[in-house]
């Protein structure tokens, strides 16, 4: 039973690192993850107690964190396909391998030492397990499709946009012209598409700003690996930035982003390197590698210390599971896209969204501005203060592209 579990976690963990890269990646990955469970197996088979609960214990986590990262959500918008099939097989592996080493741990002690070993060896597979399940559910997305309206629905005008990245990736969206000359790239969060963005478009439109609506790669009809901590922002903005630069319509020095959640991060991060970008509006933008995370313990004490270390497991495991590269902070990002101006608005229901705010400010703080909208949830400024939060928008984007410009 315990090798048998071992393999039917290793089935499907094979399954899915082989499902995309090239030829050659997907077959060493595939082998890597077939030899790991050979070992494991002959350790079982061959080595004593100890040595054995390692092994079950080990692929159990890996079963268990890719089977919970994967399962729930491409069932949810996927249904029951090969891939949240292969999550589910991982899921039963996995919790069957790590139900075996725990009964191996400790099985010859006696008293309270055997619940002692096995509360410090669960403890320990719950930090790794919960690391690496974040990491795998945001290195790994299901399709996400676009909603059921476009602009047009909204009475805008619009035309579709599509282009390729320098690495590759076709990405898709829409785009409503400009009025004013100016133009403001408008980033959805994760888990969503472009037509996330609409409400925010109708405003910046009817403010006479042309709206380029992107699904980030990966995302509603873009195409490339989707990636929820949206280490690819900077090559998709790039690519954005290209495209929108070549409009008619538009000045290339009068362009701006707006984006929610992860989109928001993308759009800090991107404007740290490319100079195009004449100012930021971030909305729900909290943060997307553990340098952006070490307020926590100022905060919050030894748990938020606990929180910093689980933080650094995570980001650790998603370096390991993306080719994109970990990015800077966004307080560092902050830093360096100064003079230019950054713009984020932070949730009133949502303490940490503002504590995380005030933390990149505090890296240039004349240059970021932090609205709290009272009431709000995550990126829920616009529907809880709509007057307010088009008055404060527009008038940023007033400054930065129409004013400064004109000046």
């Amino acid at each position: 039973m315990r090798t048998a579990a071992v393999a039917g976690a290793a089935v499907p963990l094979a399954f899915l690192v082989g499902r995309d890269g090239s030829p050659l990646w997907q077959t060493l990955r595939v082998l890597v993850v077939v030899s790991l469970a050979a070992a494991a197996i002959a350790v079982i088979l061959r080595l004593g107690r100890w040595w054995r609960a390692g092994a079950l214990l080990l692929f159990g986590i890996v079963g268990t964190a890719v089977g919970v990262g994967i399962a729930p959500a491409w069932l949810a918008k996927s249904g029951f396909g090969a891939v949240a099939a292969a999550g589910v097989m991982a899921l039963v592996a996995g919790l069957a391998s790590l139900a075996f080493g725990l009964a191996d741990l400790g099985r010859s002690m006696g008293g309270w030492r055997v619940w002692a070993t096995r509360a410090v060896a669960l403890l320990g597979c719950a930090v790794l397990f919960l690391a690496l399940g974040i990491a795998v559910a945001a290195t790994n997305i299901p399709p996400t499709g676009l909603g059921p309206e476009t602009p047009a629905d909204r009475g805008l005008a619009f035309e579709e946009a599509a282009f390729t990245t320098d690495d590759g990736a076709t990405l898709s969206g829409w785009y409503v012209p400009s009025v004013n000359r100016a133009a403001v790239l408008l980033l959805h969060g994760a888990g969503s598409t472009r037509s996330s963005g609409l409400d925010q478009a109708v405003v910046l439109a009817r403010g006479g700003y042309g709206v380029l609506l992107l699904d980030a790669r990966g995302h509603g009809e873009s195409g490339g690996r989707a990636m929820d901590f949206g280490w690819f922002g900077d090559a998709d903005i790039g690519a954005a930035l290209d495209w929108l630069g070549q409009r008619p319509d538009v000045d290339p020095a009068r362009i701006a982003a707006l984006g929610l959640s992860m989109g928001g991060e993308e759009a800090i991060g991107a404007a740290a390197g490319d100079e195009r970008l004449q100012g930021v509006i971030a909305e729900g933008a909290t943060g997307r590698t553990a340098d952006d995370k070490t307020w926590l313990s100022e905060v919050y004490g030894f748990n938020g210390w606990i929180q910093e270390r689980v933080d650094d497991l995570t980001y650790w495991f998603t370096d390991m599971l993306t080719s994109a590269g970990p990015p800077i902070s966004l307080r560092e990002a902050a830093a360096q896209m100064a003079p230019r101006p950054l713009l984020m608005i932070t949730a009133g229901e949502l303490a940490d969204e503002t504590l995380a705010a005030e933390h990149i400010r505090s890296a240039v703080p004349g240059n970021v501005e932090v609205w709290e909208v009272a009431g709000a949830g995550h990126t829920g400024g616009l529907a809880a203060s709509p007057e307010e939060w088009e008055a404060r928008v527009l008038a940023f984007l007033d400054r930065v592209l129409v004013t400064t410009s004109r000046g």
